[in-house]
């Protein structure tokens, strides 16, 4: 429980009703969800990307709201259901420069700033977070930690686990789950940032110990504008959430510098790096690896030293994932060998070149990558390693980045032998339009187009097909399979369901492919 007046607010705050009185209620919650709010509830009405709060502070009144915090004037509000009763006064209305920011501020206050106690480690990057989770959740563990995470899959910590509507959770979400997590004996986290999660300030107030640099390629332009300002974004974690940690006593960022970012990044001056890529002159660098289909092996040098490992997962983008959780263990002052047994003990990552056991002699992956340079590092990864053809099975997302469409296309053309256009969330946007933008980018280096009823015969030469249905895309491109042939279906990895209109529909890349396999036989 906590006063009105104890919980931090932006500066230039502005108060409302019973201010003759100075009335201070005792807030016994917080919300930003007006269906939510709870007599003597505390609401923050946020700006989201499809609904405005403001438009719901009459409900959260009506609700029993006994404070509302607001970016803007609401006009004379309702009296809540409470007034009138004995000891109740009329709500409070509070406006903020910025109720993201007051959103996060409160919410840390309000859950005793659980961060500040737990060892965090932030990684953000448009590729990559996942996988080094996990690796870094292995580490952690087979260093005697109790470990909690926050990712695009799940979230997850002392045997619980819950589904992530987001990659990052919104602010009092996050709050929330950090003080369950320190409830439950947790003692490190690790955390996926996301870009919308720094822009949105819904990891204000959390305090960082390490955070990671994936890399940095095309994606939520959408929502961002341009490459400049998704890199913006993506810098501004390093240099405003680690530095907000300075009371403590690690605090580095672990950097890839294989990626073109990653030494600009590192020479920020009020950053301390530590840099991973394959040159002599990083930190944490591989020594005589080999990567093929039966994974990534060979010999890891650190500062603290060098270890062997050998991991099931496959192709050079994980390769860097490993160095990341590497240099985060070292970071961290975990011995060695914790660090080798955590990347070990890593046998998959769900939706992540997710292999779909067959005994017909077909190589099926699933996998995420839904950004040009996810489909082209898994594709290049496959090609150098595969004996067979590659088909390829992939969409774009409708509502969401249109130029890396034909971006995706020509990718995927180039390094497929055929490739199988469909659908994926489509969302709102006509599936069939989406594609017209894929295929723009894919005609340019594969001028063959095939019709589904061409290939009942298989094929002969490189070339690619168009069926909106994903699940008939699928059956489709594994039916044109040969033994010894790999095939990718990208885009959606884990996801158990498509976004058709508003509605989430099941689906399951996985189960469809098992299906599509069992015809093979």
């Amino acid at each position: 429980m906590e006063n009105l007046n104890r919980i931090p607010h932006d500066p230039g705050t502005q108060r409302y009703g019973d201010r003759k009185e100075g009335w201070d209620p005792e807030i016994g919650s917080i919300h930003y969800r007006a269906q939510d709010v709870e007599p003597g509830g505390l609401f923050v009405a946020i700006q989201g990307l499809s609904a405005d709060g403001h438009d719901f502070v009459d409900e959260a009144l009506v609700r029993g709201a006994s404070a509302i915090v607001t970016q803007k004037p609401v006009g004379t509000p309702p009296l809540n259901k409470n007034h009138g009763a004995p000891g109740q006064r009329d709500p409070i209305i509070v406006e903020v420069e910025n109720t993201r920011k007051a959103l996060a501020a409160m919410s840390g206050r309000f859950y005793g700033d659980p961060s500040e106690n737990m060892v965090v480690i932030g990684i953000t990057g448009t590729n990559g977070k996942t996988t080094t989770a996990f690796f870094i959740e292995s580490i952690l563990e087979n260093a005697g930690f109790n470990v909690g995470v926050f990712g695009t899959l799940n979230c997850r910590y002392s045997g619980k686990t819950m589904e992530s509507p987001m990659t990052t959770p919104e602010s009092l979400d996050l709050q929330r789950i950090l003080s369950d997590m320190f409830n439950h004996g947790v003692t490190h986290v690790v955390m996926e940032v996301s870009s919308h999660a720094i822009d949105l300030f819904r990891v204000d107030n959390c305090c960082f110990d390490v955070g990671v640099f994936t890399n940095l390629s095309q994606d939520h332009l959408d929502y961002h504008g341009d490459m400049d300002s998704y890199w913006s974004c993506k810098k501004r974690f390093f240099t405003q959430h680690l530095n907000s940690a300075s009371q403590k006593s690690r605090i580095q960022a672990v950097i890839n510098c294989n990626d073109a970012k990653g030494p600009e990044l590192a020479r920020v001056p009020a950053i301390t790096a530590l840099t991973t890529g394959c040159a002599e002159d990083h930190m944490v660098r591989p020594r005589q690896f080999q990567c093929d289909l039966s994974g990534i092996a060979g010999r890891i040098a650190t500062p603290a030293g060098a270890f062997e490992f050998e991991s099931p997962l496959i192709g050079r983008h994980n390769l860097e994932n490993i160095l990341c959780a590497t240099g985060t263990g070292i970071a961290l002052d975990l011995p060695l060998e914790a660090i080798k047994d955590g990347i070990e003990a890593v046998s998959g990552v769900p939706g992540r070149l997710e292999r779909i056991p067959n005994d017909v002699d077909r190589f099926v992956y699933v996998d995420y990558a839904h950004t040009p340079d996810a489909l082209e590092n898994v594709l290049a990864a496959l090609k150098s390693m595969a004996g067979g053809r590659i088909i390829c099975i992939f969409g774009c997302g409708g509502d969401r980045d249109k130029d890396k469409r034909p971006r995706m296309g020509e990718i995927a053309g180039r390094l497929s032998d055929l490739t199988v256009i469909t659908s994926d969330n489509p969302r709102t946007e006509d599936p069939v339009k989406v594609i017209d933008q894929i295929t723009e980018g894919t005609e340019k280096v594969v001028p063959r187009r095939y019709l589904a009823s061409d290939l009942a015969a298989g094929f002969q030469k490189q070339g690619y097909v168009v069926e909106p249905d994903r699940g008939k895309a699928i059956r489709l491109g594994i039916s044109v399979s040969l033994p010894g042939d790999t095939v990718l279906i990208a885009g959606k990895g884990d996801e158990k369901y498509q976004i058709i209109g508003n509605r989430r529909v099941p689906f399951d890349d996985r189960k469809e492919a098992k299906t599509a396999l069992r015809s093979c036989l």
